[in-house]
This record gives structure tokens, sequence and C-alpha cells, in this order.
């Protein structure tokens, strides 16, 4: 039993593979379904290896052939509105576990925080004033947090203080009328996923807010209504 679980495993993740590869940088609803009717369990084999790299919880179940091609045209709407009203940061689409396209915004610490601080500062107040609009203006989309440090210091300093940013976000964006359900995620991830190979970096010390499909959006997309 425990090797056909294994060998069932292994051939969903291949097929997950291959879709995103066949289908990057482009609408083909074949990557979205793809990914949709794998559902959970790959969204938990891949989870389990790549922490903090996975957007959302997998559908679960078969979708339309046409909706990742809806919700990729919907997320290219949120991430120019996101870019217009958000100063400092970096905006930019990457997928979700179901193989969606999502909104990736990433504020660095420069801009949200004093080093080995999780205390926001004024400037970066007014641009999470003016994301917590564009969160509102667009409430099926869910939302994921995750904050993190360089590897300057070890994992028991770099887990609670990438927490503790994230967090600050979090309150900060509830605070301006965000409402709490539709924030799904908020986690502290330290010096994983780096951007750059360096121990000490400026770009590593961030904090990323994902914009994702919810359940409702998915549904509005697979019944042609979004």
């Amino acid at each position: 039993m425990k090797n056909l679980k294994t060998i069932v495993a292994g051939l969903c993740v291949a097929t997950l593979v291959s879709s995103c590869a066949t289908n990057q940088g482009t609408y083909s609803a074949g990557g979205a379904g793809a990914g949709a009717v794998l559902g959970g369990i790959v969204g938990n084999i891949i989870g389990k290896n790549t922490k903090g790299t996975m957007i959302g919880a997998a559908v679960g179940a078969a979708v339309g052939a046409g909706t990742g091609a809806i919700i990729g045209r919907h997320m290219d709407k949120v991430k120019e509105q996101t870019a217009a009203q958000v100063d400092n940061a970096k905006v930019e689409t990457v997928k979700d576990a179901n193989g969606f396209d999502c909104v990736k915004v990433t504020f660095d610490s420069g801009i949200l925080f004093a080093t080995n601080s999780s205390t926001l500062n004024a400037a970066a107040k007014k641009d999470l004033t003016n994301f917590a609009g564009v969160l509102k203006q667009n409430s099926d989309c869910d939302v994921a947090i995750q904050g993190y440090t360089d590897a300057s210091g070890n994992d028991n300093i770099n887990i609670p203080l990438s927490e503790k940013r994230a967090k600050s976000v979090s309150t900060y964006l509830r605070g301006q009328g965000v409402s709490s359900s539709q924030i799904r995620t908020v986690e502290g991830l330290g010096s994983s996923n780096p951007i750059e190979n360096k121990r000490v970096s400026q770009a590593n010390r961030r904090v990323e807010v994902y914009m994702y499909a919810s359940s409702k959006m998915i549904e509005k997309a697979n019944n042609g209504r979004l």
C-alpha cells in the first residue's frame, strides 16, 4: 500500500509539472485545469517540500476549461490596479496551488521596518493604507502574507522576527478595514526562499503579500460570471 501511494503521488506531481511547463506564460486552460483536478493531494506533497511557496488551498475538483483564462484576465486587472495605487513595492504575477495566476506584492524591510524591528514606519503605513484600499475593492481575492529575514542571524532569531513582521502587516491592514476572513494565512519564514544568495541582504529582508483566487472567485469564473 505504501509503495502504491508513492507511485500515485509521483504520477500526480509529474502531471502537474508537465502541465505547468507546457502552459507557462499563457492563459491555456490545461495548466489551471490540471492543477485543480489534482487537488489537495499534490498541494500537500509539494507544500511539505517547499515551505512558503504554495499559495492557496488546492480546489480538489475539476474546473471548466476556460476558468484559468478568465481568472488570469481578472488578475491582470488586479495587478494593474495594485501597481497604480501602491508605491515602493514590486508587483508581479505568479502561480498559486491550483495553477491559477495570482498577484504577488513584495514590500522590502527598508521601507517597512528598521533593522531588527517589526514596527511599521510612517512611509510603510501610507503604502499599506493604499494597499488596503486595493484589497477592499477586490474582496474576492484571498490573501497570504509571508515575512522574511536575511541569513545574518540564526533561526531562533529570524523565524520569530519574520513572523512579527508578517503580523504587523496583517494587523495594520485589518485596522484599515480589510476583513480578517480575507487574510487566510500569516507566516514567518525566516531566511528561507532567498532572493539573493547573500548572508546579509536588503532584498531578502522583505514581506510578500499574495492575492489569489478565493473559492468564490473560482466558482464565478467556472460559471462565466467573473
